[in-house]
């Protein structure tokens, strides 16, 4: 292991100068993105104590020592003539710079062009992911996507939490690609970036669509979510778990209800996220569930209890990532600790440097999402025990690629010759799940009736076998 240099400081901020934390919020400033070339930075000249130009004060006619037996009693016995000559009135107005108004989310349409994100990393389990939304309301500070809101120009900081975007031909868009000439179906992950179930989800309804459009072409998918609301979809996610179509990944950080709402201020309580396991679990739906990331000193003690009471409401597999913090995620860290936790801040940046090799962030494949060292090992053998002695991951469930049926052009219509996948029985055939003739999806585009299957899943074995070579086990192993 590549010896740390602790004779300096490990950030150059300092609880003193870190700034205050905003409620319900995450990040506790808009850092500069990476892209940006200038910086405006509001600054009190010192002209008013009330914010106000110097222009706007108004004077006070001017007092001679003639006349000050001319003023009340009262004011004459406090202010002497020459306290009052060429004084000026300053109006005691509120000063909205002192105590910023609290930001509000916003949310803004975008057409996508394309949905399906590929990916070659041999440290997770999935080639295609699918994210309907930019930003996430959850305000996770730790949060390896925010660096991905530079891409608009906007801040990872703030920005990132609440100036979202909502891809609102989500639906219509992927619609397209599983339908393309050639398409082979490999599980796709909604959620890898940004969190699918996050509040605006109630309105937007985008990730219940791509749920309808799944179980519509029988396409295997995978779900990583930190909210409750994924519960809702209780129905369509039943539906897919009947034909293994489908598992979902709860992420919980911690049991300990405030230390959940200072890392990520609007996700799901941890209560319930456990209660929702629980339903899934019932439900027939498999579940599993990630501690990630595991912070030093902040939630790492809680490791083997989130497993125990995890496999306690049901669930089935498990997997943990070590905290990650690439480009500006680095800063806004900092300052979250300088501002939550000033006693123990340098102790975990010095601990986060241990376990990369010196450095805040190591980006390689095969040591990114677990990191290296001793204090790496530690986790890894706390995470081997408590799985072994609870019977988590003893075994794991393929995803079923050859039901996949591609999905009808919108208004076509549907072959009177449909087969039914390789190797199904009648019960399994194309007229199964499929909505009452004239039905919706909740983005308002019809079902279609089924097409021939297609076979054939794209394979992942020789990146698997690279990631176990390194020492490294899967995202959601």
């Amino acid at each position: 292991m590549a010896r740390t240099d602790h004779s300096f400081p490990a950030g150059s901020g300092s609880p003193a100068a870190a700034p205050a934390a905003l409620r319900g919020r995450g990040a506790v400033t808009n850092v500069r993105h990476r892209f940006q070339r200038d910086d405006r930075v509001q600054v009190d000249d010192g002209w008013s104590a009330s914010g106000l130009p110097a222009d706007f004060i108004d004077p006070v006619p001017e007092f001679s020592s003639d006349s000050s037996s001319d003023l009340p009693s009262d004011s004459s016995s406090d202010f002497s003539s020459d306290q009052l000559s060429g004084a000026r009135v300053i109006p005691i107005l509120p000063d909205s710079r002192l105590a910023p108004a609290a930001p509000k989310t916003t949310v803004t349409a975008e057409q996508a062009r394309k949905m399906l994100s590929r990916n070659d990393s041999p440290d997770i389990p999935f080639d295609v992911a699918v994210n309907p939304y930019r930003g996430c309301e959850h305000g996770c500070v730790y949060c390896y996507a925010r660096p991905t809101h530079s891409y608009l120009g906007l801040s990872p900081g703030l920005d990132f939490e609440t100036r979202l975007v909502a891809k609102a031909n989500a639906v219509q868009a992927l619609r397209a690609e599983l339908g393309r000439p050639g398409y082979k179906p490999s599980p796709i992950n909604i959620g890898s970036a940004t969190d699918a179930y996050q509040p605006i989800e109630r309105e937007w309804r985008l990730t219940r669509g791509l749920l309808e459009l799944m179980l519509e072409t029988r396409h295997p998918l995978t779900i990583v979510t930190k909210n409750a609301l994924v519960a809702r979809d209780l129905d369509l996610l039943a539906a897919l778990a009947e034909q293994k179509l489908v598992v979902v990944y709860m992420s919980i950080t911690s049991l300990d209800a405030g230390m959940a709402r200072t890392l990520e201020p609007r996700a799901a309580a941890p209560w319930r996220r456990l209660e929702t396991v629980r339903t899934l679990t019932d439900a027939g739906v498999p579940v599993g569930v990630l501690v990630a990331p595991v912070i030093p000193f902040i939630n790492d003690e809680s490791m083997e209890h989130i497993l125990q009471e995890s496999k306690a409401a049901g669930a089935h597999y498990a997997s943990y990532t070590v905290l990650r913090l690439p480009w500006e995620v680095k800063t806004l860290f900092e300052d979250w600790l300088n501002a939550h936790f000033p006693d123990r801040a340098q102790r975990v940046l010095h601990r986060i440097e241990d376990l990369r090799n010196g450095r805040r962030n190591d980006p390689n494949f095969g040591s990114r999402m677990r990191g290296t060292g001793i204090w790496a090992d530690l986790l890894r053998q706390r995470f081997t025990v408590a799985t072994r002695k609870l019977g988590l991951n003893r075994h794991r469930l393929a995803l079923d690629c050859d039901r996949f049926q591609p999905p009808l052009a919108p208004n076509a219509t549907p072959s009177l010759f449909a087969a039914a996948a390789p190797g199904s029985s009648p019960a399994t055939s194309s007229s199964d799940f499929l909505s009452p003739v004239g039905a919706k999806a909740s983005s308002g585009v019809p079902f279609s009736d089924g097409l021939p299957a297609v076979g054939g899943a794209v394979g992942r074995g020789a990146r698997q076998l690279r990631a176990m070579a390194a020492g490294q086990l899967s995202l959601f192993d």
